[in-house]
């Protein structure tokens, strides 16, 4: 490993995990490959201090595109990878072209396109509908994909695929790579990214604690309904008592409750707990992304928006208000928490009737054998091959 990255990485006061010398030798080689490890390892270090390894010595635009499967992760993902590039490649230039990228911005980047550029699936899609897509994609070295397991088993996998076979059609040598911490199915899924990718499996020993918040009167629990509220004066006493917590929700509509219940409960908290969901302005959002890991605020209520790549290190504990619906993603949210090698994460789930109590032990039991539901990709969804011509 060049001396560089080894500096690097001592002002950081980090030292390479075997799996992510692994990486950076496979991508040395030219491999595409899968990374699985566990959440907060170092994932995205490995394949990130491997582009620039193999790549740092160019500056041509759109050398790497990194995909994530949500806008909301573009900000924070475009952060993590700076600091790195800012040492590194100190030549390369960064920026990201989501939804939330302003007309300003785009225009600037089609004058000049950066090194690196954090996209989703769309907004590949529409960059590969340009007339000129052929000249200045061809470029591209390696693209990586980030989360790939929340993309496997939807359509929007497949867009990305088809994305991917055009953009190999041009480069023939393009490298993928695909980052995961929930897959069961890894050969199915190493494959359907990148025929013949090398899998690496990184460390999977992470301690992760499951527990149930039940109701006082279990006998008069309610057998229906999604919202949960009657749990509203546990969760509060449970948020009290923790230093920052993260109370994640199944949809928007139920965040908004419980964020607004939460609020009328203690008033006092105003200022100290926050909304995050996909339909919040994109600043507003990045604002409570950064104050919570400046632990400036006591608590975040939040859907899938916050399932993914964000590092809130300051996590003390994570809630799920009802069913996670899968045990993938349920350890997901739980990696929210202790997120960095070595620490222990820590989920509650709140039942909002009584099936979910039963729920609730079969899933820790699933968890504590190792069992994760597989994710399948789509059978040839010939939708998906129609509009993608179209962009």
């Amino acid at each position: 490993m060049p001396n560089p990255t080894t500096a690097w990485l001592t002002t950081k006061g980090f030292k390479a995990f075997p799996f992510q010398r692994t990486v950076w030798k496979e991508m040395a080689k030219g491999h595409s490959g899968l990374l699985h490890a566990t959440t907060g390892s170092g994932k995205t270090l490995a394949v990130w201090l491997g582009a620039l390894q193999t790549f740092g010595s160019q500056e041509a635009p759109l050398t790497v595109l990194w995909v994530t499967p949500m806008r909301a992760l573009s900000h924070d993902t475009l952060l993590a990878l700076q600091e790195a590039a800012a040492a590194l490649a100190p030549n390369w230039t960064l920026a990201a072209r989501t939804g939330d990228t302003g007309s300003t911005e785009r225009a600037s980047q089609q004058r000049r396109w950066p090194t690196g550029l954090v996209t989703t699936p769309e907004s590949l899609s529409l960059m590969l509908a340009r007339a000129d897509a052929p000249d200045i994609l061809k470029r591209v070295r390696l693209v990586v994909v980030d989360e790939w397991h929340e993309l496997l088993g939807t359509k929007r996998g497949v867009q990305l695929q088809l994305a991917l076979a055009r953009l190999r059609r041009w480069n023939p040598q393009l490298m993928t790579w695909g980052l995961s911490a929930t897959l069961a199915n890894l050969d199915e899924a190493a494959e359907t990214l990148a025929p013949g990718a090398v899998i690496v499996r990184g460390a999977q020993d992470k301690k992760i604690l499951i527990d149930t918040l039940l109701p006082q009167r279990i006998e008069r629990f309610a057998w229906g309904g999604h919202m949960g509220l009657t749990m509203l004066p546990a969760v509060i006493e449970h948020v009290e008592a923790a230093a920052n917590s993260l109370v994640f929700t199944n949809t928007r509509s139920q965040c908004e409750r419980w964020f607004q219940a939460m609020l009328e409960a203690r008033p006092d908290w105003a200022g100290l707990i926050a909304l995050h969901h996909g339909s919040v302005d994109a600043d507003m959002r990045r604002w409570v992304e950064a104050a919570m890991k400046a632990g400036q605020l006591k608590c975040v209520v939040c859907t899938a928006s916050l399932d993914l790549g964000v590092d809130f290190l300051p996590v003390e504990q994570v809630l799920q208000i009802g069913s996670a619906k899968g045990i993938a993603r349920l350890l997901q949210r739980a990696g929210r928490s202790g997120h960095a090698p070595g620490r222990r994460s820590r989920v509650t789930m709140v039942p909002t009737h009584s099936l979910e109590i039963v729920e609730a032990s079969a899933v820790r039991a699933a968890v504590n054998a190792g069992r994760i539901e597989p994710r399948r990709p789509p059978d040839a969804p010939l939708d998906v091959l129609v509009h993608h011509p179209a962009g």
